[in-house]
C-alpha cells in the first residue's frame, strides 16, 4: 500500500535551496517540478497540498529562471557595449579632445584653455600661470553665459608654453565662485583599467577617463 505524502512544508524548505540553486544548474528546475508532481500525485486526499504553498514554489522557480536569462542578457550587451566603446577609442588616436584639466595648449605661438560654467556669471577672468605659480597674465572675459567656453591666449613671450597653466575665476551677484577649467589635447593611445573602463592617453602626458570628455576637434 502507498503510503500518502504529505510533508509539504519539508518539501518547500528543501526545493527553496533546490530552486536557488537553478542559476547554476538547470537540471534543478526539472528535478523540482518532478518532484512536486510525485508529491501532488501522492497526497493524502483528506489533507491536500496547500495552493497557496504549490503557488509560491512554482513563482519561485519561474523567478530564478527568468533571472537567469536576464543576467545573461544583461552580460551579453555589456560586452557588446564595451566592444563598441574599444572601436571609438581607438577612433580617437590623432583628434583633440577637451577634458577637465589646468593646462595650456599651444599652437602656432597662441595659448588656448578653456573653463564650464553651470550658470551665467557677469564677469569671468583667466590667469595664465607660470610653473611656479606666479601670475604671466591676466584675460578679461566679461559677462558669459552657462556652459562650455574656449579663449585665446596670443603672446610671443610664450615660447612653446610648457608648463603653463591657467585658472579661471567667476563673478555672479557680486559672488565669486571657480569653474571647472578644461583643457585640450591630443590622444595618443587608448587602454582600459582594472574595470574595464577606458582611458585616454593624451600628448600633454595626462592620462583621463573616456567618460570625462566634454567635447571632440
Amino acid at each position: 500500500m502507498t503510503t500518502p505524502v504529505n510533508n509539504f512544508s519539508q518539501f518547500s524548505a528543501g526545493d527553496t535551496a533546490t530552486a536557488s540553486a537553478a542559476k547554476d544548474d538547470p537540471a534543478s528546475a526539472d528535478r523540482f517540478l518532478k518532484l512536486l508532481v510525485t508529491q501532488m500525485q501522492n497526497q493524502d486526499p483528506l489533507n491536500p497540498l496547500d495552493n497557496a504553498q504549490v503557488t509560491s514554489q512554482l513563482a519561485q522557480i519561474n523567478t530564478v529562471n527568468g533571472i537567469e536569462k536576464l543576467n545573461t542578457s544583461v552580460q551579453g550587451l555589456s560586452g557588446q557595449f564595451l566592444q563598441m566603446q574599444a572601436l571609438q577609442g581607438v577612433a580617437l588616436v590623432g583628434r583633440d579632445v577637451v577634458v577637465p584639466g589646468k593646462q595650456m595648449a599651444f599652437s602656432d605661438g597662441v595659448g588656448q584653455g578653456g573653463f564650464e560654467l553651470s550658470g551665467a556669471a557677469d564677469s569671468v577672468s583667466v590667469e595664465v600661470l607660470a610653473p611656479s605659480g606666479q601670475v604671466v597674465d591676466t584675460l578679461k572675459l566679461g559677462a558669459q553665459s552657462a556652459g562650455l567656453h574656449s579663449f585665446d591666449w596670443p603672446s610671443s613671450t610664450a615660447n612653446d608654453g610648457s608648463g603653463l597653466t591657467f585658472r579661471v575665476t567667476a563673478t555672479t551677484g557680486g559672488v565669486k565662485s571657480t569653474p571647472t577649467t578644461l583643457m585640450r589635447s591630443e590622444v595618443k593611445a587608448v587602454s582600459t583599467n582594472e574595470s574595464g573602463g577606458m582611458q585616454l592617453e593624451l600628448g600633454n602626458g595626462t592620462t583621463v577617463a573616456y567618460a570625462d570628455v566634454k567635447a571632440f576637434n
